[in-house]
């Protein structure tokens, strides 16, 4: 909203600073401030009222140490990151911008799957929540949601490389041409193509999945996409809830993911940085940047309530919705396949839960007696299990998901 009536001002009158409001490293910090000022200061005034409605966290007691201590602290404070992201969102970004709609609309969307799951918990004091098949039906459906608007918006475009050769009679725009020479020029394109780690090209085409098929594989392009696109919104959000056990450990992880999804966001939509870079170019994409500001404002602050010992936990309502804004984000910036790296912490600890389940009902189908791997998942409750303090555990994931972060920057120049 304020980005509007800046830019108003800005072409009618001539007050200095105005000019800075157009920068987007300005409005991102501008949307960091506010979002730190509303999640610590504001956050606190939420904390008290859910402690008066009762809104307290049901313990299952698993045996760990120090865990029913933790009866009763308020949760749903996932509402506190919701609004530390919307309200600098709206106020500092460019709502017209497509990205930033998809992403208040992801943040919105999958908040409201975990509010009716935290709801169902607290206040109907069914500790299953809400059904695992209807979350699973709300991630599909905005995975859905942003594969076709991906796919089908007009201004969601890459901008690539034209081989113009004059000779093949070609009829591109303002395109000088002398006979027999070979030009270059960029345009602006649909595309489903996506930035690949490690890879010379460093591009990769979701099309070339069914080139197997031959003929038209490519008319199916948009099908591979939908499919991955939903796969790693459920994926994603699903990890992150699953690493949502201790105190502090989602919110801090999810911190530095943040940082690194709005570099790389910055990167991909400055066109002498992507050049640089030798990435792919994603007009208007760089507006992303100020969200990724209040994403990462909204969950530092939030961690200041929830590090350890936590006085409020975010439950499935930030848990669903962070997840779900950091696979989201990462598809439209084109750097999706580079989430096993950047969110290598999620996706060790679904794993962890994966290899488990799937061991212990193969061992008890064939042994007759359940085995496991470890001793307790997620992965965070197996060291707990060991004996660490879980300050400890966190502080140590915390220090692998920033070398994480580190290793995504640079496969940007390591192929």
């Amino acid at each position: 909203m304020l980005y509007y009536l800046f830019e108003y001002l800005n072409q009618h009158y001539d007050f200095p600073g105005l000019r800075l409001f157009q920068y987007i490293t300005f409005r991102t910090s501008l949307a960091i401030i506010v979002s730190l000022i509303i999640t610590t200061v504001y956050g606190r005034r939420i904390i008290n009222y859910l402690q008066l409605m009762q809104v307290g966290e049901s313990i299952r007691n698993l045996g760990l140490e120090g865990q029913m201590q933790k009866q009763g602290t308020p949760t749903m404070g996932g509402i506190i990151i919701l609004l530390g992201i919307l309200i600098p969102t709206l106020l500092f970004a460019n709502i017209g911008n497509v990205y930033v709609i998809l992403m208040m609309v992801t943040t919105v969307w999958m908040g409201a799957i975990g509010f009716l799951d935290d709801y169902i918990k607290v206040f109907r004091k069914n500790k299953e929540g809400l059904a695992g098949r209807f979350k699973v039906v709300g991630q599909v459906g905005l995975g859905i949601i942003i594969g076709c608007t991906m796919y089908f918006h007009p201004n969601i475009v890459v901008r690539t490389t034209v081989q113009d050769n004059v000779e093949s009679k070609s009829t591109a725009p303002m395109v000088l041409r002398q006979k027999g020479e070979t030009f270059y020029y960029t345009q602006d394109v649909k595309s489903t193509k996506t930035n690949i780690p490690f890879y010379k090209n460093n591009e990769f085409d979701y099309a070339k999945v069914l080139k197997f098929i031959g003929g038209d594989y490519e008319k199916y392009a948009f099908l591979i996409f939908l499919a991955f696109t939903v796969f790693i919104i459920t994926a994603v959000s699903n990890g992150a809830n699953i690493t949502d056990g201790i105190d502090g450990l989602a919110t801090g992880t999810s911190a530095v993911i943040g940082v690194t999804l709005g570099v790389l966001a910055y990167v991909s939509g400055n066109t002498q940085m992507a050049d640089y870079l030798n990435i792919m170019y994603i007009p208007n994409s760089g507006e992303l940047m100020i969200f990724a500001g209040a994403f990462v404002g909204a969950c530092v602050g939030f961690l200041w309530y929830n590090s350890y010992p936590a006085q409020v936990f975010m439950g499935d309502t930030g848990s669903l919705a962070i997840g779900g804004i950091i696979a989201a984000y990462a598809i439209m910036i084109r750097k999706e396949l580079l989430i096993p790296i950047l969110c290598g912490i999620f996706l060790i600890e679904l794993v962890s839960v994966i290899m488990q389940v799937s061991y212990f009902k193969y061992t008890k189908k064939r042994f007759g007696e359940g085995r496991r791997i470890f001793l307790m998942s997620p992965l965070h409750h197996h060291y707990q299990k060991k004996g660490y303090h879980e300050a400890k555990i966190v502080t140590r994931f915390w220090i692998i998901g920033i070398l994480l972060a580190i290793i995504t920057i640079i496969t940007l120049k390591l192929r």
